[in-house]
């Protein structure tokens, strides 16, 4: 089904635009909460206890504006014009790993002054776009697995390939649950999907085990680091050092919580408390009746942009805003997965909340094109004027 073309915007989804901005704002409290002690202390922060909220509070602002430009042009402009978008990213993860700035052993930003671009962030957004465009303009012949499936796969390989080359598994596994979806939501045959996943989860393995045999000891920690969420106590000064703090401070946190700005494992005991780590906190301070609110809260969230996307009149807004959604639920399954010990550990951020300026940029980019489908199905319908009818 195509869009209406009578040449009127609808308004946007104000309730989704809302929860939006809710995130956005309860994300800055925690990002203060979070980082403002140890911020105050610490001479490359200035002794500034504002420096991290400060940035945030910048990120946020021009992600927000970003967002009411991106609401505003018609959404169908990105299934050609992705291109744009798409392209330079393509170029910075393929420069990153050569000229990238190395932060904890990855070179995944490019360091402007004080400042840092991470591609792969945007790599996440541009992928979406990209895939939903193809799928979109196969049609029928996306069912086909060399025409459909193959080509697809093709570009989220070399998207990954390009992204372990920092490396980041983390954001390997956020873009594979992504991609997955979106294939879902373009129709894929759902028998040949299952038979492709298992082909290449086999071309993985060997390529891992390849790997381990030529750095076998660089691959035991990683193992090691994967696997502490099976058993965080084994050891806790080293490879489940990250995790078994995190679980402290949600057992510090209790049914009720410590309250808003009285975590102790931010205090430095527990790493990037204002990032990767930051759903810790808000466990610590508002417990499990604040955390459980905080996730009602996500899901519903959640849940409001998957209408927004399924109201869609066309296949191609359909595709994209289920992959938007399907993004953002899946990173934040991964982070709180993680810092909760559900998962294995892979250090991503949560969206909207965890500091972190392209993450942020990129989820109001993304809720921006997602408003801007919400203004499609909004559309006011053209009605002609009708005589008025003489009824004496």
């Amino acid at each position: 089904m195509k869009p209406k073309t009578n040449g009127l915007r609808g308004r946007p989804d104000f309730l989704l635009l809302v929860l939006t901005l809710l995130l956005v704002g309860f994300g800055l409290i925690m990002v203060f909460s979070a980082s403002s002690n140890t911020a105050a202390i610490s001479k490359s922060n200035n002794f500034d206890a504002l420096y991290f909220t400060k940035r945030q509070l910048e990120f946020a602002v021009l992600g927000t504006f970003s967002m009411f430009v991106v609401m505003n042009i018609p959404y169908t402009a990105f299934k050609k014009g992705f291109i744009v978008y798409f392209f330079p990213v393509l170029i910075m993860l393929i420069l990153v790993p050569f000229i990238g700035k190395n932060l904890n052993g990855a070179r995944s930003w490019f360091g402007i002054g004080s400042l840092g671009i991470q591609p792969t962030e945007f790599a996440k957004l541009g992928l979406v776009l990209y895939l939903g465009s193809l799928i979109a303009k196969k049609g029928e012949k996306f069912r086909d697995f060399k025409r459909g499936l193959i080509p697809v796969f093709l570009i989220i390989a070399v998207i990954c390939g390009l992204i372990m080359m920092q490396p980041d598994l983390g954001a390997c596994i956020v873009i594979a649950g992504a991609s997955l979806i979106v294939i879902v939501a373009g129709g894929a045959n759902l028998k040949q999907l299952f038979l492709s996943s298992i082909i290449i989860g086999s071309i993985v393995a060997a390529l891992v085990s390849i790997s381990m045999l030529h750095d076998p000891d660089s691959w035991t920690y990683r193992i090691n680091r994967f696997t502490a969420f099976m058993d965080p106590t084994s050891d806790m000064q080293n490879t489940t050092y990250h995790l078994s703090r995190s679980l402290e401070a949600l057992g510090h946190g209790g049914i009720t919580g410590a309250g808003f700005g009285h975590s102790i494992q931010k205090l430095d005991y527990m790493p990037y408390p204002y990032s990767d780590f930051i759903f810790s906190v808000i466990g610590e301070e508002f417990g499990f009746i604040g955390s459980l609110l905080f996730l009602l809260f996500y899901l519903f969230f959640i849940w409001r942009g998957m209408i927004v996307a399924l109201r869609c009149p066309d296949t191609y807004g359909t595709i994209v805003g289920v992959g938007i959604v399907g993004l953002i639920a899946v990173q934040a399954i991964v982070n709180i997965g993680g810092v909760t010990g559900a998962m294995p550990l892979t250090g991503v951020t949560l969206p909207f909340i965890s500091h972190g300026g392209s993450s942020l940029i990129v989820c109001l980019l993304g809720m921006g094109i997602l408003l801007s489908i919400s203004r499609e199905y909004n559309r006011p319908e053209k009605t002609s004027a009708r005589p008025r009818t003489n009824t004496k």
